[in-house]
């Protein structure tokens, strides 16, 4: 199983970016994917997650409004839009995966076996 995790780069504040997780050896359309965080100093936080069952995607608070996930499934991809970035947005972004996530615990880390390697997002104010 790997997720290979990709888009990030440098961008000033107000500006978008678009990170994508493509998946290989899982089918990530039967699977709980989450976007997860972490800032220079900081620990991992949750960003955002799609539960297996279907449903609505849920978001951190810091990011509601201004970041959208959504899947692909003909691609085994999983995109993390994102507008109106702040230099508080700045980290290592990583697409996680598991199958034993529970609804409960969906935005807590420690719940997903399959993490990509994360991608560098920088926001210049």
């Amino acid at each position: 199983v790997q997720l290979q995790a990709s888009g990030g780069g440098l961008v000033q504040a107000g500006g978008s970016l678009r990170l994508s997780c493509v998946a290989s050896g899982i089918t990530l359309s039967r699977l709980t994917v989450g976007w997860f965080r972490r800032a220079p100093g900081k620990e991992r936080e949750f960003v955002a997650r799609f539960f297996r069952s279907g449903g609505n995607a849920l978001y951190a608070d810091s990011v509601k409004g201004r970041f959208t996930i959504s899947r692909d499934s003909a691609k085994n991809t999983v995109s993390l839009q994102m507008n109106s970035l702040t230099p508080e947005d700045t980290a290592v972004y990583y697409c996680a995966t598991s199958s034993r996530v529970i609804l409960s615990s969906s935005s807590d880390g420690r719940s997903y076996d399959y993490w990509g390697q994360g991608t560098q997002v920088t926001v210049s104010s």
